[in-house]
């Protein structure tokens, strides 16, 4: 799990098949039996938690390491690390990681670590492909636990829980405008813009969130919607 293959697959690299109806399936690499609803054109199936291992300890030390500003300029250099895929679970703890910090380094008044572990485990608890199965990408989600964590939101909360689900839904709204298939990459500047512009609006600190972002990874997407989508040069 070393390399960051060109398909879909961790251990083969091929490209992934989605059913309609979740199967039991084993992680080839730790065993664990349960249903997905995905496996690749071999049958290797990857639990989320084996996917993801890896590419959420990179977030969690970049995250903790960086004194940026920029939310998308932490996200693309964690984007860079071989252990974080084209499309992974592990984009939905980065999303809010990312967010966390550059609000921390623009003058928000949180404990990034503390903060951080509590986006490592809510963001965990997300299923890989909930884009197409839920209606909800991860991504969009991942900002709003961002958003819950910063306000300290709850279900009991006021005006907390109301921005928290307010920036969950400008977030999914941008991601399911700019349509499908699902690109990991793509959601994930989307999301980050979206929540950036929520919290210098609602909360006062604005973080220095690029005017124009450029994807370098599309050449990793075999389903990338190149002109059609707005980071694509």
């Amino acid at each position: 799990m070393s390399e960051r293959k060109r398909g879909a697959c961790l251990v083969c690299g091929e490209n992934l098949t989605y059913y309609p109806k979740a199967v039991e399936m084993e992680c080839v690499f730790c065993g664990k039996k349960e249903l997905s609803h995905a496996s690749c054109e071999k049958g290797h199936y990857v639990c989320d938690a084996c996917h993801a291992k890896k590419g959420i300890e990179v977030i969690m030390e970049i995250c903790q390491k960086t004194d940026s500003k920029n939310p998308v300029e932490i996200a693309r250099k964690i984007m860079e690390d071989p252990y974080i895929y084209m499309h992974g679970p592990e984009h939905h703890v980065m999303v809010g990681a990312v967010l966390l910090t550059a609000y921390r380094n623009s003058g928000g008044d949180i404990d990034l670590k503390e903060a951080l572990e509590e986006m490592k485990e809510r963001g965990s608890q997300i299923p890989g492909g909930v884009c197409g199965f839920w209606g909800c990408c991860g991504a969009g989600v991942s900002t709003g636990i961002y958003m819950s964590i910063v306000t300290g939101a709850t279900p009991l909360a006021g005006r907390s829980w109301g921005l928290a689900n307010r920036t969950t839904a400008k977030a999914l709204e941008a991601i399911g405008e700019l349509g499908g298939p699902r690109c990991c990459k793509r959601d994930t500047f989307t999301a980050i813009r979206k929540a950036a512009e929520m919290t210098a609006k609602e909360l006062g600190v604005e973080m220095d969130c690029p005017a124009e972002i450029v994807c370098t990874f599309s050449e990793e997407n075999q389903q990338c919607l190149k002109k059609a989508c707005p980071y694509h040069r």
